[in-house]
This record gives C-alpha cells, sequence and structure tokens, in this order.
C-alpha cells in the first residue's frame, strides 16, 4: 500500500514563497505520475501541475512562471515550489500519483491519480 504525506502549506503575505512537500511511502516506483491539485471548499478540484516518468511538467495557466514541480527519486519525494503566491492560491493542496509507470505521460486529471495524500492548506492573504 502505498501512502502520500504532503507538508510546507501555510499562511503567507502576497507574493511571498512556500515549499510544499510529498512523501511516497510504501512500494512506489518513482517514476510513475505525480503531481498536484488544489480544492478550494465549495468549488471543484483544480489541477495544478503535474510530472511524468521522463520528467515532464505541466502546469495549469495560472500558475505558469510562478509554481514549479520537481521530484527527488532518491527520496521519493515530490515539491512544489510555489513563488509570488496570490490570494487566488489559497486551497488545499493535495498530492496524487499513479500506479502504474505510464510512457506516454500524465493521464489527466491529476486529481483522478490512483493515490492521493491528505491534503496541506496553503493561505494567502493580501
Amino acid at each position: 500500500q502505498v501512502q502520500l504525506v504532503e507538508s510546507g502549506g501555510g499562511s503567507v503575505q502576497a507574493g511571498g514563497s512556500l515549499r510544499l512537500s510529498c512523501v511516497a511511502s510504501g512500494y512506489f516506483d518513482s517514476r510513475c505520475c505525480m503531481g498536484w491539485f488544489r480544492q478550494v471548499p465549495g468549488k471543484g478540484r483544480e489541477d495544478v501541475a503535474s510530472i511524468d516518468s521522463v520528467g515532464t511538467t505541466s502546469y495549469t495557466d495560472s500558475v505558469k512562471g510562478r509554481f514549479t514541480i520537481y521530484r527527488d527519486p532518491a527520496k521519493n519525494t515530490l515539491y512544489l515550489q510555489m513563488n509570488d503566491l496570490k490570494p487566488e492560491d489559497t486551497a488545499m493542496y493535495y498530492c496524487a500519483a499513479d500506479s502504474v509507470v505510464n510512457s506516454v505521460g500524465c493521464p489527466p486529471p491529476i486529481y483522478r491519480l490512483y493515490y492521493s495524500g491528505q491534503g496541506t492548506q496553503v493561505t494567502v492573504s493580501s
């Protein structure tokens, strides 16, 4: 059984930065597609970023140029570096991972990948 545990959320002012981490434990192939999605209470889930088996990354338009997704396979850890945060980035952020290595990239949407964590809250004040 694979478990994903997120950390790194918090409260920051607009323009600030946070780095989210997601550690995968259990029998997990670090080449599997992984990503981040977020959700605001009362709204739907939104894909934020993903990284596939060969390191190709994808971002939703609203975070391009501000967020960077990367992984450390040796530590089975996924990261999301978030810079120039805006109040509209306020949400619960979840890590997600696929259960198999996909040679054709990450299958969207990220929030429907096989595994997901419990989330970490990000709050950005103006």
